[in-house]
């Protein structure tokens, strides 16, 4: 299918393949949030005139958008963010620092991104937990085997991705928090890179909390989701308090806050991100998240076919579960084929992509990451493909 009518951005003569840094955002995002600055520009909750009381609806309306859309059981359930990385902060910040101890153990993958490790630095910094890794087999996956071996008697937390954003692998969410629940252990997603990709359940999944922002999935930046089970929620802690979250002050000692959801959601919110959201929510339905999920997944493989044809690229996650596909070109810094990629307007991230601990296992520091989404074509790989097979030509124009 062609894209092309619904995304400004596909028709400005560039190949864009950075999709896990952010998306291009399709037309009915935008018009719905240059509707919201025209129309009807005025604050929720705030205001007893038309369109405040407008705004309200499109603002709680999204909200029940977002619940439908991750199947969560309750609308209460939905806290705007400013994306992926607050909401993990209000995580770790507010929830965990209130009930964890020293001593008491959280794990992660080295795969992760640096929004879901330095949070439980810093925790483990100020409070004395401990952070220590589940480990990754040799295609970079994490296995059911690999996480019973890691959890001890101190383990509280495990805190994963989903799916990664370096090696593209997508992690048995069910299968891993059915049986951290057996051994009282929370688990905590990093929805990231796979709420936009593929189907989110979280009650099927069982999950305790989830993270995702909105910019990773055609919607605009600045707004992002934080998910929890409501009687975690109710335990965490406001980061912000402030306008729009207490229901009164008369004194030190007599502060109420506002129930759930507002209750996290201190001060002005970005509203017209919030409408952009919803707009791009009903968008990617049209679509099908299955066939979303399909289109990278072909795409995906067809990369890795051609790529795998060269024998100066080295591939690093030869078995993606998604569109994400790292590799390097040999004798090539990174950064230098990215450049060399861009004067033939050929968008890709170099470096470390934000997980800097992942070195430990892939053995590289840096490398070179396509990340597709359903807009992307084969045509699109083909030109990419035929730029890289000649590498005496990239070290000719690195010169």
């Amino acid at each position: 299918m062609n894209y092309k009518d619904d995304f400004p951005m596909l028709n400005t003569g560039i190949i864009y393949f950075d999709n896990g840094a952010t998306t291009f955002k399709p037309n009915v995002v935008i018009d719905s949030m240059d509707e919201y600055y025209k129309e009807y520009s005025a604050n929720a909750h705030r205001g007893d005139y038309d369109i405040s009381l407008k705004v309200d609806v499109a603002y709680e309306k999204v909200r029940d958008k977002v619940k439908e859309f991750i199947n969560a059981k309750r609308r209460e359930e939905i806290i705007y963010t400013k994306g992926a990385t607050e909401a993990l902060n209000m995580i770790v910040e507010g929830f965990f620092a209130n009930i964890l101890e020293p001593g008491d153990e959280v794990l992660i993958t080295n795969s992760e991104h640096a929004s879901n490790i330095l949070p439980w630095y810093k925790l483990a910094k100020n409070k004395g937990i401990d952070v220590n890794f589940i480990p990754l087999d040799e295609t970079f996956h994490i296995t059911l085997a690999n996480v019973k071996k890691s959890i001890t008697d101190k383990t509280k937390v495990i805190s994963i991705a989903e799916i990664t954003n370096v090696v593209g692998d997508a992690r048995d969410i069910k299968e891993i928090t059915e049986y951290a629940h057996s051994k009282g252990v929370f688990v905590v997603v990093d929805g990231a890179q796979s709420v936009a990709h593929k189907k989110t359940d979280v009650q099927a999944t069982d999950i305790d909390f989830l993270a995702f922002s909105a910019h990773k999935m055609c919607g605009p930046t600045g707004i992002g989701i934080l998910y929890g089970k409501k009687e975690l929620l109710e335990e965490l802690d406001p980061l912000y308090t402030g306008g729009g979250m207490n229901e009164s002050f008369d004194s030190i000692s007599e502060v109420y806050y506002k129930d759930l959801p507002l209750r996290l959601e201190a001060g002005t919110q970005n509203i017209a991100g919030i409408i952009g959201l919803g707009s791009a929510i009903d968008y990617l339905n049209s679509i099908g998240m299955d066939n979303i999920y399909y289109t990278e997944q072909q795409l995906s493989r067809y990369l890795i076919e051609q790529l795998s044809k060269i024998k100066h690229i080295d591939i690093i996650n030869m078995e993606p579960d998604s569109g994400i596909v790292s590799f390097n070109v040999d004798g090539v810094f990174a950064q230098d084929v990215a450049v060399y990629l861009n004067k033939y307007n050929i968008c890709v991230r170099a470096g470390n992509h934000c997980a800097k601990v992942l070195k430990n296992s892939i053995g590289v520091k840096n490398t070179v990451r396509v990340s597709l989404y359903f807009y992307n074509t084969k045509s699109e790989i083909d030109k990419l493909v035929e730029l890289l097979s000649d590498r005496d030509k990239i070290m000719k124009e690195m010169i």
